[in-house]
């Protein structure tokens, strides 16, 4: 069984997924973008001070969880 091949997005692509352009929510995190729709937490394009169509990779030094939050959360691309 193959692994699927997931697209490649850029950091304008990412960007244009903020809840707000378009209905898409996604982050970034350590090269991997996630879909953070479905979550009551980023249902307005933002979770506490972080906006979605971003690289979240260096603000979760700050956030109260660990990298163990983002296994909820389906990985749709990759970031270029």
């Amino acid at each position: 069984m193959q692994d699927k091949v997931l697209p490649e997005y850029t950091k304008n692509q990412l960007a244009l997924r903020n809840g707000q352009d378009r209905d898409e929510i996604w982050i970034a995190y350590k090269g991997q973008i996630y879909d953070v729709k479905k979550s009551r937490l980023w249902s307005r394009g933002n979770h506490y001070e972080h906006w979605a169509g971003q690289d979240l990779t260096d603000e979760l030094k700050d956030a109260p969880h660990d990298e163990y939050v983002f296994d909820k959360f389906e990985v749709i691309g990759l970031l270029k």
